[in-house]
């Protein structure tokens, strides 16, 4: 079992930027992907970026390449999302997830999820 928190989220302007961390404990091995999602109210939840622990080798979604980062801290077990020029379309509650191939294929463990809020 693998165990994710996050933190990180909260109100921030259009144009703004945060910074959400996910801290993972457990029996979490260094061939596992972590990534992010989201999920806008009344939408489906969507893929918004990855990493490879093992070789840090990173994907995202369109719409938020080149504004968003995704990184790790392997000392911390701990993985971030950078999210700059932040636009009202961002907002969502952002889930941290963990899978033992890749999230897109399929999430083993899921975060409980944190509230981001982009005003226009």
């Amino acid at each position: 079992q693998v165990q994710l928190v996050e933190s990180g989220g909260g109100l921030v302007q259009a144009g703004g930027s945060l910074r959400l961390s996910c801290a993972a404990s457990g029996r979490f091995f260094s061939t596992y992907t972590m990534g992010w999602f989201r999920q806008a109210a009344g939408e489906e939840r969507e893929f918004v970026a990855s990493i490879s622990w093992s070789s840090g080798s990173t994907s995202y979604a369109d719409s938020v390449k080149g504004r968003f980062t995704i990184s790790r801290d392997n000392t911390k077990v701990t993985v971030y999302l950078q999210m700059d020029s932040l636009k009202p379309e961002d907002t969502a509650v952002y889930y941290c997830a963990a899978g033992r191939v890749s999230v897109v294929g399929g999430v083993d463990w899921w975060g409980q999820g944190t509230q981001v809020t982009v005003s226009s």
